[in-house]
């Protein structure tokens, strides 16, 4: 297969490699939206909006900065509307920077940028062959605050907070205090809030809103229930700009039909765009959908246990789960993560996936907080089957221990640009990570195929996909050590096969069964020349 073009290689979901970012804090593109609804109280550290924007991210797709690390999707956290005024949860004043506090689903938050700006993302994005994907939230609306009403009793509930310790304990309440819970179980029909009402005929689109609105309902024959309202209004971004994929927020705190029937409103939503934009579909793969079960892991197959009842998210709307466990399984060796990972996606999840990361937005435990085994943590990330997800910074060693924060805000911090500008350190580990996601991103293999262990010291192992007429194969060695190294390859390579090393980009030609690399790496990653 020849590597230079890449347009041949099929995009699969399933070996994907996620760039996942807050906007609000990757790239300062637009730096004359960065006030707006009179947001100029004083946050606590990291609390506020730092100037991120999609128009940022336009920049780095222009740059190539994706291309270079080999990713094929990104994914934004929430850029809708959101609460005017900040909320104070004793760390300070916080603003609705990371986009899950909605007040209007329907609207992007001006701090993020324009409908415009969005739809110049995706078709930037689309043609450099990556995806995007957005992040949706029906589980809540944002705090109450002076400036932001409550939605009606008839769509949110207060009060109750849950304790987890039951599924309706888990579903029917609020995470914390002062976040108003849809009544995603509601069959009861509700009215718009008069605030989004009123804001509407504001902003003159009321009447068009409406009908939409009307529209969806006929079609559809749902009752006019909270989420379908939510429902409509997040699929409508899939309608209008072809969006590719969705990751769900607080999957476990809704009834799980409240994602069938999301799924399916996607589904209609993504085929009702490549009609009406056939000349700008990227390719026959179906909408994909991501669900965060906090606290879901790979180990427990299919379900996911609340105590009193199990559920099986796969079957109730969603392609992936987010893998809680593969920090904790990182702390292993390369072939105790490499081959549990493949046994159980190959098998218990075959026709799925689990999205792997190493530090995330809300997890306040990732692997390596401190940013001692970056290189280590690329290795295992990038090189373990299943979807890798790339937090913005994992790749620059961005710290994730920032001084006077409380809570996550420690996990937020603006992108290190000028650590990569500068520092030869920084673009050492960048280097390593460009190289290792480029490979990834060339070779669906090393996330969706079969992993096979040919030798343990010095660890080499073959991934093979096959998928209808298209098959790739790689080999990979790791920790072999500087200079001359001899990997067997005869399981997947015939004699006289030309490979190229893709980390060094040495070429050889394979003899008696063995490919020889003279590099000054350790890391060897073999493919077809």
């Amino acid at each position: 297969m020849n590597n230079d073009n890449t347009s041949k290689i099929p995009f699969v979901w399933e070996g994907a490699n996620i760039y996942f970012l807050l906007t609000d804090r990757f790239y300062n593109g637009n730096p004359s939206n960065d006030v707006n609804f009179n947001r100029t109280k004083t946050p606590g550290k990291l609390r506020g909006f730092e100037g991120g924007d999609l128009i940022g991210v336009i920049k780095k797709i222009d740059e190539g900065y994706f291309d270079q690390l080999g990713i094929n999707v990104i994914w934004l956290t929430p850029i809708v509307e959101q609460i005017h005024d900040g909320v104070d949860e004793g760390t300070g004043l916080s603003y609705g920077f990371h986009g899950y506090w909605a007040r209007d689903w329907t609207a992007l938050d001006p701090n993020f940028g324009t409908k415009e700006d969005l739809a110049n993302l995706v078709k930037k994005a689309h043609a450099k062959g990556i995806r995007i994907m957005l992040d949706g939230v029906i589980n809540h609306t944002g705090p109450v605050t002076p400036e932001d009403p409550i939605w009606p009793e008839d769509w949110v509930r207060t009060g109750v907070v849950c304790d987890y310790k039951s599924f309706e304990n888990t579903t029917m309440c609020t995470l914390v205090d002062n976040l108003p819970d849809v009544r995603t179980e509601s069959t009861q029909e509700v009215e718009l809030p008069s605030f989004l009402i009123e804001k509407w005929k504001n902003e003159g689109r009321y009447d068009k809103e409406i009908a939409s609105l009307d529209t969806f309902f006929k079609r559809t024959k749902y009752p006019r229930t909270p989420k379908y309202y939510i429902i409509k209004w997040l699929t409508d971004y899939i309608t209008e700009f072809g969006i590719d994929g969705y990751r769900a927020d607080t999957v476990k705190h809704t009834e799980e039909i409240v994602w069938v029937d999301f799924k399916k409103e996607c589904e209609y939503a993504f085929e009702t765009w490549k009609k009406n934009h056939p000349s700008e579909i990227v390719d026959q793969n179906p909408f994909y959908t991501i669900a965060e079960v906090y606290g879901y892991e790979i180990s427990s197959g299919q379900n996911y246990d609340f105590g009193d009842r199990k559920v099986n998210y796969f079957e109730h709307g969603f392609n992936c789960m987010i893998n809680f466990e593969f920090k904790l399984d990182a702390q292993n060796d390369y072939e105790f993560i490499f081959s549990k990972y493949s046994t159980k996606l190959q098998n218990e999840l075959k026709g799925y996936s689990v999205l792997n990361y190493v530090s995330s937005h809300d997890d306040p435990d990732p692997f390596d907080a401190h940013r001692n085994r970056t290189f280590e943590s690329g290795t295992k990330l990038l090189l373990s089957p299943g979807i890798s997800q790339v937090y913005y910074g994992d790749e620059s060693s961005r710290s994730l221990v920032i001084e006077d924060t409380e809570g996550d805000a420690t996990l937020r911090s603006f992108m290190n640009w000028d650590d990569i500008e500068s520092n030869p350190e920084t673009q050492r580990i960048l280097l390593h990570w460009q190289k290792l996601g480029q490979f990834r991103r060339n070779h669906p293999a090393v996330g969706a195929g079969i992993h096979v262990m040919i030798s343990e010291k010095p660890y080499i192992f073959s991934r093979s996909y096959t998928n209808q007429n298209y098959t790739d194969e790689v080999i990979i060695g790791l920790d072999l050590g500087i200079g001359l190294k001899e990997l067997p390859v005869d399981s997947i390579f015939q004699n006289g096969t030309k490979l190229k090393d893709a980390f060094s980009g040495i070429e050889t030609e394979v003899q008696d069964g063995k490919a020889i690399i003279d590099s000054e790496f350790g890391l060897v990653l073999l493919e077809l020349a």
